[in-house]
């Protein structure tokens, strides 16, 4: 009997395996790039901007705090007010009845007030020294900013037009490194995920504007002459009371009192001030009472629209062939890294992983390095009011050296 419980588990284990070694096999990874050694070789800079003097260039550095010199490097906006662009072609391929997952990680180290960081997923570019914002994508995907306004970007071009996902999702504005994933599936749902936590889910139908509305008003209907909206109506019992309208608005200060260097000749007859009467309660309405002929509010019948259709593709581009970063930034420095193009998302999730334990050293890294800032800080504030205590005191010392207390002939005659 053991023997033969043996010999199931190990040939579960054999099953587990192989299955493991052609689901393996069967994901596409379409493009990734992590920045190492001869990255340059794949990126193609854009100069369509030099002409203006607002073209950006990109820094391949792992930052000021990092999880490792080498793993972390990745390319970071420079200089500040300046358009970055560039992009990256591979084989075309079509994500029709496949996931499509688009990932990367962003690093804001410099506080950033106003710019994007998002990427775009485009068919391959012909010319990608023209690369801008003019070049048609598909999808553009992460998060952007500016003053109070933070959202993740989650477009899609459908039929020519950019359309923007309906749902407002909220960025990481910190400096460490975040992971920003987003999951296009066959069945039209979508997913975005920061840092491996799902924080948008839904449909590309329900959650973009691509198709006109299922229903629209009846263009024949109107609402009735005789429909009642008001919920209330005066109170036809309610009167007025007696001398209402005899309380006025405003009255003397009865505090008042004419200053005592007041000249009648010269300034006139004195007149108390006017101040608010407590009194007085406005212009008088009757009270309001629940309307007996309302109907509540009026809804527009709605019909079938006949312009309306169904597409089960809006998910799907048969020519995704390129990746590319096209931004604007106010303040320069965000590190773009870890790009990954694939339709798996158990390998999404692996990189994941490995960038967590980057992460996690880095954010030790980068406490460490505030805390000693925030020391050095307090040591400077501490010096500088010393500095100041003693100038202060040198003054003093100063100012009464100004003074001669001898006995000299000046201060006999004192």
């Amino acid at each position: 009997y053991q023997r033969r419980v043996r010999a199931f588990k190990m040939k579960t284990l054999v099953l587990v395996l192989f299955l493991s070694f052609v689901f393996a096999t069967l994901a596409e990874v379409y493009f990734e790039e992590k920045f190492h050694d001869g990255w340059e070789k794949n990126w193609v800079k854009s100069k369509n901007k030099q002409s203006e003097g607002t073209q950006g260039t990109w820094v391949w550095t792992a930052g000021k705090y990092y999880g490792d010199a080498s793993e972390s490097k990745g390319i970071q906006t420079s200089p500040d007010a300046r358009f970055h662009q560039i992009s990256a072609n591979f084989p075309t391929f079509s994500n029709r009845d496949k996931t499509l997952v688009l990932q990367y990680s962003v690093k804001h180290e410099q506080k950033l007030d106003c710019g994007g960081a998002y990427i775009k997923l485009l068919p391959k570019i012909d010319d990608q020294e023209n690369f801008s914002g003019d070049t048609k994508y598909n999808i553009m995907f992460g998060p952007d900013q500016c003053g109070s306004t933070k959202r993740v970007h989650v477009i899609f071009n459908y039929n020519n037009d950019n359309h923007l996902v309906k749902r407002e999702i909220k960025p990481k504005s910190d400096q460490l490194t975040h992971v920003y994933t987003l999951v296009v599936k066959a069945d039209q749902s979508y997913s975005v995920l920061i840092d491996g936590e799902e924080i948008q889910t839904g449909t590309l139908p329900d959650d973009w504007d691509f198709l006109p509305p299922k229903t629209i008003k009846d263009p024949s209907a109107s609402k009735p002459k005789d429909w009642v909206d008001a919920a209330q109506i005066p109170d036809p019992e309610d009167k007025k009371p007696e001398g209402y309208d005899d309380i006025p608005e405003t009255i003397t200060d009865p505090d008042a009192q004419k200053p005592e260097d007041w000249d009648e000749e010269l300034d006139g007859e004195w007149e108390a001030p006017q101040i608010p009467n407590p009194e007085y309660k406005g212009p008088w309405r009757p009270k309001m009472i629940p309307n007996p002929d309302y109907k509540g509010p009026w809804v527009h019948p709605e019909i079938e629209n006949p312009d309306y259709f169904e597409d089960s593709d809006i998910y799907a581009y048969d020519n995704n062939g390129a990746v590319g970063f096209e931004l604007w930034q106010v303040l320069s420095g965000t590190i773009l890294d870890n790009i990954l193009v694939t339709d798996d998302e158990s390998v999404a999730e692996k990189e994941r992983k490995r960038i967590a334990e980057l992460q996690k050293v880095e954010k030790e890294v980068f406490d460490a390095q505030q805390e000693a800032e925030q020391k050095q800080r307090e040591e400077e504030r501490k010096k500088a009011a010393a500095d100041d205590e003693e100038t202060a005191g040198s003054d003093v010392e100063m100012d009464l050296d100004d003074f001669d207390f001898g006995g000299d002939a000046h201060g006999d005659e004192l």
